[in-house]
């Protein structure tokens, strides 16, 4: 059984979501951050960055969404998750999901993790300030030159939209207008109506 470790409001969401799209045999353990637990002991035995996702496979630990989202979906080949075997189109979701990854998600962290970046409390400030208008420009590249539709690689899902999904939940957290992204607000609500998403937000509600 797969164990994946996430907690609410993180990008576990993604995984959590591929994981259940998968059909896969899994368990999730939630890393309260309110109580720092993703920097006790235990879980720093398991994930030594301190962060989540981490996914636990009979061959050891798997972190960072992109990783564990490719492993899910190779080890789960009948759930059609990604063009395995097509070199180029899975190019294309490893291109769309580093994005996400090393880009949008980095900046959206500067509003709220800006201590990693900078002590200054004025460069804070500012970082918490800037973060949401390079968010903002991330969202109108996206809309404008990544998603096909009517998923984002097109006609078929793959890991590409459960994690476009999970970073489009913080659009409004982090006030940001999503008006302007009509497709991807569009896929947002195509998301909330596949049953494997409607099941793992419970599952995070409980």
């Amino acid at each position: 059984m797969l164990k994946l470790y996430s907690f609410k409001g993180t990008i576990g969401l993604a995984c959590h979501i591929a994981l259940e799209e998968a059909g896969a045999d899994y368990e999730v353990e939630w890393v309260d951050f309110t109580q720092n637990a993703q920097r006790q002991p235990d879980y720093l035995a398991v994930n030594p960055k301190s962060r989540v996702p981490a996914l636990v496979t009979d061959r050891g630990v798997i972190t960072e969404a992109p990783a564990i989202l490719s492993y899910i979906a190779q080890t789960h080949p009948a759930a059609k998750l990604a063009p395995l075997g097509e070199a180029f189109a899975m190019a294309q979701v490893q291109s769309f999901n580093t994005y996400l990854c090393s880009t949008v998600h980095v900046a959206a962290a500067h509003r709220y993790r800006g201590y990693r970046w900078a002590d200054d409390p004025a460069a804070l400030k500012d970082m918490a300030r800037k973060a949401p208008l390079v968010v903002a420009d991330c969202f109108a590249l996206i809309e404008a030159h990544m998603i096909e539709g009517p998923w984002v690689m097109g006609e078929a899902y793959s890991i590409c939209d459960p994690y476009l999904y999970t970073v489009a939940t913080w659009l409004e957290r982090d006030g940001i207008d999503p008006a302007p992204y009509p497709k991807v607000m569009a896929h947002f609500a195509r998301m909330q109506t596949r049953p494997a998403v409607g099941k793992v937000l419970a599952q995070v509600a409980a």
